[in-house]
Protein backbone atom coordinates (compact mmCIF):
# COMPACT_ATOMS: atom_id res chain seq x y z
CA UNK A 1 0.00 0.00 0.00
CA UNK A 2 2.88 2.44 0.91
CA UNK A 3 4.59 1.81 -2.20
CA UNK A 4 1.87 2.24 -4.27
CA UNK A 5 1.48 5.58 -2.86
CA UNK A 6 5.35 6.45 -3.19
CA UNK A 7 4.90 5.36 -7.06
CA UNK A 8 1.31 7.29 -7.64
CA UNK A 9 2.97 10.69 -6.05
CA UNK A 10 6.53 10.04 -7.76
CA UNK A 11 4.10 9.87 -11.02
CA UNK A 12 2.70 13.30 -10.13
CA UNK A 13 6.12 14.90 -9.12
CA UNK A 14 7.81 13.76 -12.32
CA UNK A 15 4.69 15.43 -14.39
CA UNK A 16 4.43 18.27 -12.21
CA UNK A 17 8.44 18.57 -13.72
CA UNK A 18 7.52 17.56 -16.82
CA UNK A 19 4.74 20.55 -16.77
CA UNK A 20 7.26 23.05 -15.27
CA UNK A 21 9.88 22.35 -17.73
CA UNK A 22 7.50 22.65 -20.50
CA UNK A 23 6.23 25.97 -19.43
CA UNK A 24 9.84 26.86 -19.36
CA UNK A 25 10.62 25.77 -23.14
CA UNK A 26 7.28 27.54 -24.43
CA UNK A 27 8.52 30.81 -22.19
CA UNK A 28 12.20 30.11 -23.64
CA UNK A 29 10.23 29.78 -27.27
CA UNK A 30 8.37 32.85 -27.68
CA UNK A 31 9.39 34.72 -30.79
CA UNK A 32 10.31 38.67 -30.22
CA UNK A 33 8.12 40.30 -32.83
CA UNK A 34 9.39 43.42 -34.29
CA UNK A 35 6.92 45.47 -36.18
CA UNK A 36 7.03 48.49 -38.86
CA UNK A 37 4.71 50.25 -36.51
CA UNK A 38 7.91 49.99 -33.51
CA UNK A 39 10.33 51.49 -36.37
CA UNK A 40 7.71 54.34 -36.91
CA UNK A 41 7.83 54.83 -33.20
CA UNK A 42 11.59 54.66 -33.05
CA UNK A 43 11.75 57.56 -35.94
CA UNK A 44 9.36 59.63 -34.11
CA UNK A 45 10.86 59.92 -31.27
CA UNK A 46 14.27 60.91 -33.10
CA UNK A 47 12.01 63.80 -34.43
CA UNK A 48 10.49 64.79 -31.18
CA UNK A 49 14.09 64.91 -29.50
CA UNK A 50 15.53 67.07 -32.37
CA UNK A 51 11.94 69.42 -31.87
CA UNK A 52 13.42 69.53 -28.18
CA UNK A 53 17.00 70.49 -29.17
CA UNK A 54 16.50 72.45 -31.63
CA UNK A 55 18.53 71.55 -34.83
CA UNK A 56 19.26 73.19 -37.64
CA UNK A 57 17.52 71.98 -41.03
CA UNK A 58 20.63 70.55 -42.82
CA UNK A 59 22.37 68.98 -39.43
CA UNK A 60 18.61 67.12 -38.89
CA UNK A 61 19.17 65.69 -42.18
CA UNK A 62 22.66 64.39 -41.08
CA UNK A 63 20.89 62.92 -37.59
CA UNK A 64 17.88 60.98 -39.73
CA UNK A 65 21.01 59.42 -42.24
CA UNK A 66 22.98 57.82 -40.40
CA UNK A 67 20.58 55.25 -38.15
CA UNK A 68 18.60 54.24 -41.04
CA UNK A 69 21.82 53.33 -43.30
CA UNK A 70 22.46 51.17 -40.17
CA UNK A 71 19.78 49.82 -39.46
CA UNK A 72 19.13 49.51 -43.77
CA UNK A 73 22.06 47.79 -43.69
CA UNK A 74 21.69 45.15 -41.18
CA UNK A 75 17.89 44.31 -43.08
CA UNK A 76 19.76 43.41 -46.49
CA UNK A 77 21.56 40.44 -44.13
CA UNK A 78 18.09 38.83 -43.42
CA UNK A 79 16.15 39.90 -46.70
CA UNK A 80 17.66 39.12 -49.87
CA UNK A 81 14.99 41.08 -52.20
CA UNK A 82 17.30 44.48 -50.84
CA UNK A 83 20.66 45.46 -51.82
CA UNK A 84 23.84 46.87 -49.51
CA UNK A 85 24.61 50.29 -50.34
CA UNK A 86 28.27 49.50 -49.94
CA UNK A 87 29.95 50.86 -53.63
CA UNK A 88 26.64 52.98 -54.16
CA UNK A 89 27.37 55.91 -51.64
CA UNK A 90 30.52 57.30 -50.94
CA UNK A 91 32.68 56.04 -48.43
CA UNK A 92 30.61 53.13 -46.97
CA UNK A 93 32.22 49.42 -46.07
CA UNK A 94 30.83 46.52 -45.97
CA UNK A 95 29.32 45.89 -42.20
CA UNK A 96 30.13 42.84 -40.28
CA UNK A 97 28.35 39.77 -41.00
CA UNK A 98 26.79 37.87 -38.41
CA UNK A 99 28.34 34.88 -36.52
CA UNK A 100 26.62 31.94 -38.66
CA UNK A 101 26.25 30.01 -35.11
CA UNK A 102 24.16 32.94 -33.80
CA UNK A 103 19.85 32.93 -33.98
CA UNK A 104 19.89 36.47 -35.03
CA UNK A 105 16.66 38.73 -34.86
CA UNK A 106 17.61 40.94 -37.47
CA UNK A 107 15.24 43.60 -36.69
CA UNK A 108 15.97 43.82 -33.17
CA UNK A 109 19.26 43.95 -34.60
CA UNK A 110 18.65 47.45 -36.53
CA UNK A 111 16.27 49.12 -34.20
CA UNK A 112 19.54 48.54 -31.71
CA UNK A 113 21.83 50.05 -34.46
CA UNK A 114 19.37 52.75 -34.59
CA UNK A 115 19.18 53.29 -31.41
CA UNK A 116 22.99 53.42 -30.69
CA UNK A 117 23.64 56.10 -33.53
CA UNK A 118 20.56 58.14 -32.98
CA UNK A 119 21.57 58.77 -29.23
CA UNK A 120 25.35 59.53 -30.48
CA UNK A 121 23.37 62.44 -32.69
CA UNK A 122 21.37 64.59 -30.58
CA UNK A 123 21.67 66.22 -27.25
CA UNK A 124 19.34 64.82 -24.79
CA UNK A 125 20.66 60.88 -24.86
CA UNK A 126 18.32 60.31 -21.49
CA UNK A 127 15.53 60.93 -23.31
CA UNK A 128 16.25 58.18 -26.32
CA UNK A 129 18.22 55.40 -23.70
CA UNK A 130 14.54 55.86 -21.76
CA UNK A 131 12.48 54.22 -24.58
CA UNK A 132 15.06 52.04 -26.16
CA UNK A 133 15.44 50.25 -22.07
CA UNK A 134 11.43 50.05 -22.70
CA UNK A 135 11.92 48.31 -25.80
CA UNK A 136 15.10 45.82 -24.48
CA UNK A 137 13.21 44.45 -20.94
CA UNK A 138 10.29 43.80 -23.48
CA UNK A 139 12.41 41.69 -25.54
CA UNK A 140 14.80 40.19 -23.58
CA UNK A 141 11.71 39.40 -21.34
CA UNK A 142 10.88 37.09 -24.24
CA UNK A 143 14.15 35.58 -25.56
CA UNK A 144 16.92 36.44 -23.40
CA UNK A 145 19.08 34.89 -25.59
CA UNK A 146 17.89 36.00 -28.95
CA UNK A 147 18.09 39.46 -27.42
CA UNK A 148 21.54 39.51 -26.02
CA UNK A 149 22.87 38.09 -29.70
CA UNK A 150 20.76 40.17 -31.52
CA UNK A 151 22.01 43.50 -29.57
CA UNK A 152 25.33 42.33 -29.59
CA UNK A 153 25.09 42.68 -33.74
CA UNK A 154 23.14 45.53 -33.93
CA UNK A 155 25.83 47.49 -31.52
CA UNK A 156 28.60 46.09 -33.18
CA UNK A 157 26.98 47.45 -36.97
CA UNK A 158 26.18 50.99 -35.40
CA UNK A 159 30.08 51.09 -34.24
CA UNK A 160 30.95 50.53 -37.76
CA UNK A 161 28.39 53.04 -39.09
CA UNK A 162 29.75 55.72 -36.46
CA UNK A 163 33.54 54.66 -38.69
CA UNK A 164 31.99 56.19 -41.88
CA UNK A 165 29.98 59.27 -39.94
CA UNK A 166 33.32 60.14 -38.59
CA UNK A 167 34.80 60.48 -42.10
CA UNK A 168 32.04 63.01 -43.22
CA UNK A 169 34.17 66.27 -41.97
CA UNK A 170 31.05 67.82 -39.68
CA UNK A 171 33.41 67.71 -36.71
CA UNK A 172 35.87 69.75 -39.11
CA UNK A 173 33.18 72.14 -39.93
CA UNK A 174 32.26 72.73 -36.05
CA UNK A 175 35.50 74.71 -35.84
CA UNK A 176 35.83 76.70 -38.79
CA UNK A 177 34.85 80.68 -38.59
CA UNK A 178 31.42 82.33 -38.77
CA UNK A 179 30.03 83.51 -41.89
CA UNK A 180 31.33 87.18 -42.33
CA UNK A 181 28.78 89.42 -43.22
CA UNK A 182 29.62 92.20 -45.90
CA UNK A 183 27.02 95.19 -45.82
CA UNK A 184 28.53 97.70 -47.89
CA UNK A 185 27.57 95.52 -50.80
CA UNK A 186 23.87 95.60 -51.09
CA UNK A 187 22.79 92.32 -52.71
CA UNK A 188 24.63 90.16 -50.27
CA UNK A 189 22.61 88.73 -47.24
CA UNK A 190 22.40 90.50 -43.88
CA UNK A 191 21.22 88.92 -40.91
CA UNK A 192 17.18 89.51 -40.27
CA UNK A 193 14.90 90.25 -37.43
CA UNK A 194 14.14 89.74 -34.79
CA UNK A 195 17.00 88.05 -33.11
CA UNK A 196 19.54 89.05 -36.09
CA UNK A 197 21.39 86.08 -35.91
CA UNK A 198 24.51 84.61 -38.13
CA UNK A 199 24.07 82.93 -41.01
CA UNK A 200 23.46 79.12 -39.93
CA UNK A 201 25.89 76.17 -40.96
CA UNK A 202 28.20 78.34 -43.99
CA UNK A 203 30.48 75.17 -44.17
CA UNK A 204 27.66 72.99 -45.01
CA UNK A 205 28.72 72.44 -48.61
CA UNK A 206 32.19 70.75 -47.17
CA UNK A 207 29.85 68.29 -45.85
CA UNK A 208 30.61 64.50 -47.74
CA UNK A 209 27.82 63.80 -50.00
CA UNK A 210 26.05 60.45 -49.75
CA UNK A 211 25.25 59.73 -54.01
CA UNK A 212 26.38 63.08 -55.29
CA UNK A 213 29.31 63.46 -56.64
CA UNK A 214 30.09 67.32 -54.95
CA UNK A 215 28.17 69.44 -53.57
CA UNK A 216 28.32 71.86 -56.89
CA UNK A 217 26.71 68.93 -58.56
CA UNK A 218 23.46 70.52 -59.15
CA UNK A 219 24.56 74.12 -59.28
CA UNK A 220 21.62 75.61 -60.41
CA UNK A 221 21.16 78.87 -62.52
CA UNK A 222 22.05 82.16 -61.70
CA UNK A 223 19.14 84.43 -59.83
CA UNK A 224 18.10 87.49 -62.18
CA UNK A 225 20.91 89.83 -61.76
CA UNK A 226 20.58 92.26 -58.04
CA UNK A 227 18.53 95.64 -59.44
CA UNK A 228 16.85 97.81 -57.81
CA UNK A 229 15.48 99.59 -61.00
CA UNK A 230 11.81 99.06 -61.05
CA UNK A 231 12.07 97.81 -64.56
CA UNK A 232 14.78 95.08 -63.64
CA UNK A 233 13.82 91.71 -63.15
CA UNK A 234 15.11 91.08 -60.00
CA UNK A 235 13.09 93.88 -58.73
CA UNK A 236 9.90 92.21 -60.39
CA UNK A 237 10.29 89.75 -57.86
CA UNK A 238 10.88 91.96 -54.80
CA UNK A 239 7.65 93.60 -55.51
CA UNK A 240 5.97 90.18 -56.12
CA UNK A 241 6.85 89.57 -52.33
CA UNK A 242 5.45 92.76 -51.34
CA UNK A 243 2.68 92.83 -52.95
CA UNK A 244 1.36 89.00 -52.21
CA UNK A 245 2.12 89.81 -48.55
CA UNK A 246 -0.08 93.21 -49.07
CA UNK A 247 -3.16 91.02 -50.75
CA UNK A 248 -2.81 87.89 -47.85
CA UNK A 249 -3.48 90.94 -45.10
CA UNK A 250 -6.33 92.18 -47.04
CA UNK A 251 -7.68 88.30 -46.99
CA UNK A 252 -7.52 87.93 -43.60
CA UNK A 253 -5.99 85.19 -41.76
CA UNK A 254 -8.12 82.49 -43.17
CA UNK A 255 -6.72 82.55 -46.28
CA UNK A 256 -5.51 79.77 -48.02
CA UNK A 257 -2.57 81.58 -48.75
CA UNK A 258 -2.02 81.88 -45.21
CA UNK A 259 -2.99 78.17 -44.21
CA UNK A 260 -0.43 76.67 -46.93
CA UNK A 261 2.59 79.19 -45.12
CA UNK A 262 1.97 78.15 -41.83
CA UNK A 263 1.94 74.70 -43.10
CA UNK A 264 4.65 74.27 -44.30
CA UNK A 265 6.67 76.41 -42.33
CA UNK A 266 8.84 74.23 -40.77
CA UNK A 267 11.26 76.60 -38.78
CA UNK A 268 12.93 74.61 -36.18
CA UNK A 269 13.05 77.69 -33.59
CA UNK A 270 10.46 80.88 -34.00
CA UNK A 271 11.31 83.33 -31.77
CA UNK A 272 8.40 85.59 -30.32
CA UNK A 273 9.09 89.08 -28.49
CA UNK A 274 6.96 90.94 -26.68
CA UNK A 275 8.42 93.85 -24.40
CA UNK A 276 11.48 92.49 -22.61
CA UNK A 277 9.92 89.50 -22.78
CA UNK A 278 10.93 86.52 -25.30
CA UNK A 279 10.26 83.34 -26.19
CA UNK A 280 10.52 80.24 -28.73
CA UNK A 281 7.97 78.16 -30.72
CA UNK A 282 10.12 74.96 -31.67
CA UNK A 283 8.69 72.85 -34.36
CA UNK A 284 10.19 70.60 -37.18
CA UNK A 285 12.25 71.17 -39.87
CA UNK A 286 11.60 70.36 -43.39
CA UNK A 287 13.58 67.57 -43.87
CA UNK A 288 11.45 66.31 -41.10
CA UNK A 289 8.12 67.13 -42.69
CA UNK A 290 9.13 64.60 -45.07
CA UNK A 291 9.98 62.33 -43.07
CA UNK A 292 6.70 62.42 -41.83
CA UNK A 293 5.35 61.83 -45.20
CA UNK A 294 7.60 58.97 -45.39
CA UNK A 295 5.62 57.36 -42.48
CA UNK A 296 2.02 58.31 -43.66
CA UNK A 297 2.93 56.52 -46.80
CA UNK A 298 4.20 53.78 -45.36
CA UNK A 299 1.35 53.18 -43.24
CA UNK A 300 -0.80 53.62 -45.97
CA UNK A 301 1.01 51.20 -48.20
CA UNK A 302 0.76 48.74 -45.64
CA UNK A 303 4.51 48.36 -46.15
CA UNK A 304 6.29 45.72 -43.83
CA UNK A 305 8.98 45.95 -42.43
CA UNK A 306 12.21 46.12 -44.75
CA UNK A 307 10.17 48.13 -46.99
CA UNK A 308 9.78 50.54 -44.52
CA UNK A 309 13.61 51.00 -43.07
CA UNK A 310 14.48 51.04 -47.46
CA UNK A 311 11.84 54.03 -47.75
CA UNK A 312 13.50 56.25 -44.72
CA UNK A 313 16.33 55.33 -46.03
CA UNK A 314 16.31 56.29 -49.37
CA UNK A 315 14.38 59.25 -48.30
CA UNK A 316 16.92 60.37 -45.51
CA UNK A 317 19.78 60.19 -48.36
CA UNK A 318 17.99 62.19 -50.76
CA UNK A 319 17.32 65.01 -47.80
CA UNK A 320 21.05 65.23 -46.63
CA UNK A 321 22.20 65.81 -50.30
CA UNK A 322 19.84 68.36 -50.85
CA UNK A 323 20.40 70.50 -47.96
CA UNK A 324 24.68 70.05 -49.28
CA UNK A 325 23.41 71.06 -52.98
CA UNK A 326 21.12 73.89 -51.47
CA UNK A 327 23.90 75.15 -49.07
CA UNK A 328 26.37 75.32 -51.24
CA UNK A 329 24.07 77.59 -53.61
CA UNK A 330 23.02 79.62 -50.53
CA UNK A 331 26.69 80.68 -49.38
CA UNK A 332 28.18 80.76 -52.79
CA UNK A 333 25.23 83.75 -54.30
CA UNK A 334 24.79 85.19 -51.03
CA UNK A 335 21.87 86.39 -52.03
CA UNK A 336 19.74 89.41 -49.91
CA UNK A 337 16.45 88.36 -48.18
CA UNK A 338 13.40 89.91 -49.40
CA UNK A 339 12.23 91.12 -45.84
CA UNK A 340 15.86 93.62 -45.78
CA UNK A 341 15.02 94.80 -49.25
CA UNK A 342 11.46 95.80 -48.58
CA UNK A 343 12.22 97.24 -45.25
CA UNK A 344 15.10 99.65 -46.28
CA UNK A 345 13.75 100.71 -49.79
CA UNK A 346 9.95 99.89 -49.62
CA UNK A 347 8.21 99.59 -46.64
CA UNK A 348 10.03 100.05 -42.80
CA UNK A 349 7.03 98.42 -41.47
CA UNK A 350 6.87 95.72 -43.99
CA UNK A 351 7.09 91.93 -41.82
CA UNK A 352 6.82 88.43 -44.26
CA UNK A 353 3.89 86.33 -42.91
CA UNK A 354 6.57 83.69 -41.49
CA UNK A 355 10.36 85.04 -39.73
CA UNK A 356 13.30 85.43 -42.38
CA UNK A 357 15.49 82.06 -41.23
CA UNK A 358 18.80 82.91 -40.88
CA UNK A 359 21.00 82.05 -43.77
CA UNK A 360 20.96 83.65 -47.56
CA UNK A 361 18.19 83.56 -49.86
CA UNK A 362 19.30 81.49 -52.97
CA UNK A 363 17.65 78.69 -53.48
CA UNK A 364 15.06 77.79 -51.49
CA UNK A 365 16.20 75.20 -49.49
CA UNK A 366 12.17 73.84 -48.76
CA UNK A 367 12.16 73.94 -52.77
CA UNK A 368 15.11 72.31 -53.34
CA UNK A 369 14.30 69.55 -50.03
CA UNK A 370 11.07 68.85 -51.75
CA UNK A 371 11.80 68.32 -54.90
CA UNK A 372 14.23 65.76 -53.99
CA UNK A 373 12.28 64.07 -51.36
CA UNK A 374 9.25 64.13 -53.63
CA UNK A 375 10.92 62.50 -56.45
CA UNK A 376 12.22 59.71 -54.28
CA UNK A 377 8.93 58.86 -52.28
CA UNK A 378 7.17 58.89 -55.79
CA UNK A 379 10.22 55.98 -56.92
CA UNK A 380 9.03 54.03 -54.13
CA UNK A 381 5.19 54.36 -53.99
CA UNK A 382 4.19 55.67 -56.90
CA UNK A 383 2.90 58.11 -59.13
CA UNK A 384 -0.26 59.14 -58.04
CA UNK A 385 0.06 58.15 -54.36
CA UNK A 386 -2.39 60.78 -52.79
CA UNK A 387 -2.61 60.92 -48.94
CA UNK A 388 -3.53 62.96 -46.23
CA UNK A 389 -0.59 64.87 -44.25
CA UNK A 390 -1.16 65.03 -40.65
CA UNK A 391 2.48 65.80 -40.14
CA UNK A 392 1.70 69.39 -38.32
CA UNK A 393 -1.15 68.31 -36.30
CA UNK A 394 0.66 68.39 -33.19
CA UNK A 395 1.67 72.05 -34.13
CA UNK A 396 -2.11 72.96 -33.68
CA UNK A 397 -2.37 72.54 -37.89
CA UNK A 398 -5.32 70.92 -39.69
CA UNK A 399 -4.76 67.58 -41.94
CA UNK A 400 -3.89 68.60 -45.87
CA UNK A 401 -4.64 66.15 -48.48
CA UNK A 402 -2.35 65.71 -52.25
CA UNK A 403 -3.02 63.91 -55.19
CA UNK A 404 0.70 62.92 -55.72
CA UNK A 405 4.27 63.64 -53.79
CA UNK A 406 5.07 66.16 -56.06
CA UNK A 407 1.74 68.31 -55.34
CA UNK A 408 2.95 68.26 -52.27
CA UNK A 409 6.14 69.39 -53.18
CA UNK A 410 5.19 72.18 -55.32
CA UNK A 411 2.59 73.70 -52.28
CA UNK A 412 5.32 73.54 -50.23
CA UNK A 413 7.61 75.22 -52.44
CA UNK A 414 5.20 78.07 -53.18
CA UNK A 415 4.46 78.11 -49.38
CA UNK A 416 7.73 80.45 -49.18
CA UNK A 417 6.30 83.08 -51.73
CA UNK A 418 3.08 82.76 -49.11
CA UNK A 419 5.34 83.49 -46.21
CA UNK A 420 7.08 86.43 -47.78
CA UNK A 421 10.60 84.79 -47.00
CA UNK A 422 11.94 83.89 -50.74
CA UNK A 423 11.52 85.41 -54.45
CA UNK A 424 10.28 83.27 -57.26
CA UNK A 425 13.21 82.23 -59.11
CA UNK A 426 14.48 80.44 -55.67
CA UNK A 427 11.62 78.80 -55.11
CA UNK A 428 11.18 77.59 -59.21
CA UNK A 429 14.62 77.05 -60.19
CA UNK A 430 15.24 75.26 -56.05
CA UNK A 431 12.44 73.15 -56.75
CA UNK A 432 14.03 71.92 -60.23
CA UNK A 433 17.37 71.41 -58.82
CA UNK A 434 15.67 69.74 -56.11
CA UNK A 435 14.17 67.26 -58.88
CA UNK A 436 17.48 66.67 -60.17
CA UNK A 437 19.09 65.73 -57.23
CA UNK A 438 16.14 63.26 -56.52
CA UNK A 439 16.55 61.88 -59.71
CA UNK A 440 19.99 61.37 -59.48
CA UNK A 441 19.78 59.49 -56.68
CA UNK A 442 17.05 57.28 -57.80
CA UNK A 443 18.94 56.40 -60.98
CA UNK A 444 22.16 55.70 -59.27
CA UNK A 445 20.56 54.13 -55.77
CA UNK A 446 20.16 50.31 -56.90
CA UNK A 447 18.34 49.34 -53.62
CA UNK A 448 15.31 46.88 -54.18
Amino acid sequence: MILKFIKSKSKQVLALLLLIMGLACNKQAKEIVVTPNDYHKAVDKITAIMVHDIFSPPVASRIYLYPNVAAYEIICKEDQSYKTLVGQVNGLTSIPNPKTNENINFKVAALTAYFDLGKELIFSEEKIISYRDSLYNSWESLDKDTFRVSKEYGLEVANHIKQWMGQDNYKETRTMPKFTVNSEEPSRWQPTPPDYMDGIEPHWNKIRPIVLDSASQFKPKTHPEFSLEKNSDFYKELIEVYEVKNQIDKSGDASEEIKIAQFWDCNPYVSTHKGHFMFATKKITPGAHWIGICKIACKKDNADFSKTVYAYTKTSIGLIDAFISCWDEKYRSNLIRPETLINQHIDEDWTPVLQTPPFPEYTSGHSVVSGAASTILTSIFGENFSFDDDTELPYGLPVRSFNSFYDASKEAAMSRLYGGIHYRSAIDLGLKQGLNVGQFVVDNLDMH
